[in-house]
């Protein structure tokens, strides 16, 4: 089944107890990237964040935070969230309940966070539970789909630009699947979004 570029609203209520959606308070949005650090998106990310006064909040691997300190540092010293999106990004349907929990704990001990986004938003009822006191867990109510390579660019910008409302958690992707492509379409998110006068903040 492909991947919903909106979360409705039955589903967001459905799943209580999961972080779908912010109050939207004086009109803000939460801008977010999974999967970094990378030595190429995240700098660039940071340099175009910076450009426009934004914050964000970024879903950090602990193997990728381990290989690139340097810029895990930078993240936080530029006044972004980091969060933890597991050691070694691996979908919890797979695992079982204990090595998904090692796996996320693991990549606690590097990114420092009580914020847990499931890799691919897998993540078992099992899991959950198992995790819950400990870690707030984040969805999205909005996916940009920046990651699949087939889809040109307008479209995930539009895949953004037409779905959010204030509250609006919006996923995109510091990874090797962005390369490329992430200035055009982060630069544009950002700007309709700024034409709004709407608010953005991290996590």
């Amino acid at each position: 089944m492909p991947a919903l570029t909106k979360i409705p609203a039955w589903l967001q209520v459905y799943n209580k107890d999961i972080c779908w959606k912010m109050d939207g308070l004086n009109n803000s949005i939460y801008l977010t990237f999974d999967d970094g650090p990378h030595p190429v998106v995240t700098p660039l990310v940071l340099n175009i964040l910076s450009k426009y006064q934004v914050k964000a909040t970024f879903f950090c691997i602990g193997k990728n935070v381990e290989q690139y300190p340097d810029l895990y540092t930078r993240i936080i010293h530029e006044g972004h969230q980091v969060a933890n999106h597991s050691y070694s990004h691996r979908s919890g349907w797979k695992m079982p309940v204990d090595e998904y929990v090692t796996d996320v704990d693991k990549a606690g001990r590097s990114i420092t966070s009580t914020l847990f986004r499931p890799p691919y938003g897998r993540i078992t009822p099992y899991q959950f539970k198992a995790l819950k006191s400990r870690y707030k867990i984040i969805m999205w109510d909005v996916l940009s789909k920046d990651y699949d390579t087939t889809i040109p660019d307008e479209t995930v910008i539009t895949n953004v630009t037409e779905n959010i409302s204030p509250g609006s958690i919006i996923v995109m992707h510091d990874n090797e699947k962005t390369v490329g492509r992430m200035e055009k379409i982060l630069t544009q998110i950002i700007i309709d979004i700024q034409n709004r006068q709407w608010n953005f903040r991290a996590l």
